[in-house]
């Protein structure tokens, strides 16, 4: 027998009115407590002696702490530690409660559901499963709210697969809100009844909260004839499935983990300041940065397509800025039959028409040597024709009567340069696809002859290039592009313009010009010419930026999504523009699981970005499914048990805290089943 001291206000409220309290416990324990004056004597088992006691002994301590308690509250705390020994009293009315917004105080009622509290704060990954009324649904929301609350995570998504909305969506009332606003009402009531109404209103506008059937969650696409960056080039949308890779912001191939058809989207074009554009659908995922995120030192913050439509400018600057890759494209390196920087020369000031010798034209004797260095392997001849004119030959040509080719000429042919003049020149897809050092080597010789930099008071220094050839101007803006910059494109029409000179003599422009505005990222040296490069050096090279400019409808589409492996969950895109489709830093919960095909199960799942939780709940007794579809929740439930991070947690009819004749209800329909299994 034990005995404890205690106030008499204290014994009013720890054996409630009637003695119920205490009543209760001794119904859960096998113990009797008497209360003597101040003294509480506990008999009984042993073991629930002891458990009894650690029970009051707490109570004593809150008490005099200056704690209240109710009835309700103390019967709660008695039947969970009842059903976890190691569980205290001071755990429950310290550390199990909480309060996610300020408004209302939440507390288990049961051991599970304080298991799924505990689950919840520790794993990435919780599956709540069980009966209707055990409160899997509103402890997630509140423990999304308080995450939010406290800055964990930068937005929340709840979701429900809307079976019944499915095909019959069209013959509800209403507009499209009010057609799902049923399907998704426990979620904001949820919401509701954790925060003020003004605030969760407000809160959706911004969609910080976003509430949607899982098929509307899960439409962040692009068309099928998007391309999408992979280690041996574009790829086509359409064309991608699992386990191809695919290339991410660092550079680096990353793995295709999961592939959804979306059907036929509303998409937009969102355009960049550099001119780069990529189509996709309003829900889509994009990583964005303020210049407030900026000063204050914010990660990128993840936005959708329609959040940012009507506010892409502020204080007549644009809003957002798109993370760039933040290496050059890691491709394999590929053998060039040509040095990468002397195919940039002679693309810049090179003579390759094939009608006479190869030519080279400059007045930088650096250049000449440089060219005679890099083709040094060919054994070369370069004969001045003029100040500015050298023409490169064969020295052992026309000796002997024998025919000995220009390899230099053989090289050209076989890249199909040869006979392609300053309007018609290209970079050939060798030199494009190659490795970081082979790519910047022609990106060097093309503007030590054609570009330089341009110094502005105030300003760090831009690289300028000039070029006749529209597909010269894109292949240098791929260069720039792949190896982390951003290029930036004006056309200057030939007609109109003044007349160069000659000899003294007027020559008009036969064909327009494209000036293009580069800027590349530290570390990258655009120039070997020493006058150029020591400007470049002097001056600094900035940082490459791009920013978005609008986003405009771009008419119904068929569609498809992905999600990939990497870290930041970013991956290439058209015209090197880095997206995603994943949600970084969001709590998501996908209610109601049990009626999730497979499909959509994998397609949830797969959605979890860097800093983000979900919790799968459902009742796989309540499967709604059309016949013959195999319910997600079931075949997650067998697929990842053994996964580490993931939990599951299970609630029976004993965790349910609705009215009492739940309980009772649930008990009986198993009854019923578990009869009828057995006839």
């Amino acid at each position: 027998m034990k005995k404890i001291e205690l106030p008499p206000r204290g014994i009013e409220t720890l054996f409630g009115v009637h003695d119920q309290n205490i009543k209760y416990l001794e119904t859960l324990l096998d113990v009797r407590v008497n209360a003597r004056g101040q003294d509480l004597s506990i008999d009984g088992d042993p073991k629930d002696v002891e458990t009894a006691e650690r029970i009051i002994e707490d109570f004593a301590a809150l008490f005099g702490e200056g704690k209240a308690f109710t009835d309700r509250e103390l019967r709660e705390a008695f039947a969970q530690i009842a059903e976890d020994r190691a569980y205290s009293l001071r755990d429950y009315f310290t550390k199990a409660r909480f309060n996610p917004s300020g408004k209302k105080q939440v507390a288990p009622k049961t051991a599970t559901q304080r298991r799924y509290i505990e689950a919840m704060q520790n794993k990435d990954v919780v599956f709540g499963i069980g009966v209707a009324g055990t409160g899997k649904t509103y402890l997630a929301v509140a423990m999304a709210v308080q995450a939010l609350m406290q800055k964990q995570v930068s937005r929340i998504v709840l979701a429900r697969p809307a079976v019944e909305a499915g095909e019959r969506l069209g013959f509800l009332p209403g507009d499209l809100q009010e057609k799902v606003d049923p399907y998704l009402r426990p979620l904001y009531d949820a919401l509701f009844d954790l925060i003020e109404a003004e605030r969760v209103t407000k809160l959706l506008e911004k969609r910080i909260i976003e509430v949607a059937p899982l098929a509307f969650m899960r439409g962040r696409a692009h068309p099928l004839h998007s391309k999408i960056l992979t280690p041996a080039g574009w790829r086509e949308m359409g064309g991608l499935k699992v386990g191809d890779l695919v290339i991410g912001s660092d550079g680096k191939p990353t793995a295709v983990v999961g592939v959804f058809p979306q059907g036929e989207k509303l998409v937009y074009r969102v355009t960049m300041t550099d001119g780069a554009s990529a189509l996709a659908c309003a829900e889509h995922l994009w990583a964005v940065r303020t210049a407030s995120d900026k000063r204050r030192n914010k990660p990128w913050r993840v936005l959708q397509t329609q959040e940012m439509i009507g506010n892409l400018r502020c204080f007549h600057q644009y809003r957002y800025e798109l993370p760039v890759l933040s290496a050059p494209v890691d491709w394999e390196f590929r053998h060039t039959p040509l040095d990468p920087y002397a195919l940039g020369l002679l693309l810049g000031d090179g003579c390759i028409t094939d009608k006479t010798s190869p030519a080279f034209a400059t007045s930088d004797v650096e250049l000449v040597s440089s060219l005679e260095l890099a083709l040094g392997d060919m054994h070369l001849s370069f004969r001045r024709k003029s100040a500015v004119d050298y023409v490169i030959t064969n020295p052992a040509a026309g000796h002997g009567g024998m025919i000995v080719r220009n390899p230099l000429t053989q090289a050209l042919r076989g890249l199909e340069l040869a006979g392609t003049y300053s309007a018609t020149k290209f970079i050939p897809e060798v030199y494009l696809y190659n490795s970081a050092d082979i790519r910047l080597a022609v990106l060097q010789g093309l503007l030590d002859t054609d570009g330089g930099p341009v110094v502005q008071a105030g300003r760090t220094c831009r690289i300028q290039y000039t070029t006749t050839s529209e597909r010269l101007r894109d292949d240098v803006v791929f260069l720039a592009r792949s190896l982390g910059g951003v290029a930036y494109c004006r056309r200057r029409k030939a007609e109109g313009r003044h007349p160069g000179f000659a000899r003294g003599r007027e020559i008009g422009y036969r064909h327009d010009a494209f000036v293009l505005n580069l800027r590349l990222p530290k570390g990258l040296e655009p120039f070997r010419l020493k006058r150029k490069a020591d400007v470049y050096r002097a001056q600094g090279g900035g940082r490459p930026m791009r920013f978005i400019k609008s986003i405009e409808p771009a008419g119904v589409q068929e569609t498809q999504c992905i999600s990939v492996a990497a870290k930041d969950s970013l991956y290439v895109t058209d015209d090197f523009i880095l997206t995603h489709n994943t949600l970084s830093d969001a709590f998501i919960i996908l209610d109601e699981a049990q009626n999730t095909t497979s499909e959509q199960m994998k397609m949830a799942l797969t959605r979890i970005g860097f800093g983000s939780k979900a919790v799968i709940t459902g009742d796989v007794t309540q499967i709604d499914l059309p016949a013959g579809k195999r319910s997600g929740l079931i075949e997650a439930e067998r697929i990842l048990s053994g996964v580490e991070d993931i939990e599951f947690v299970y609630f029976t009819e004993k965790d349910v805290v609705r009215h009492r004749l739940v309980q009772m209800i649930i008990r009986a329909y198993e009854k019923h089943q578990n009869r009828n299994g057995q006839l």
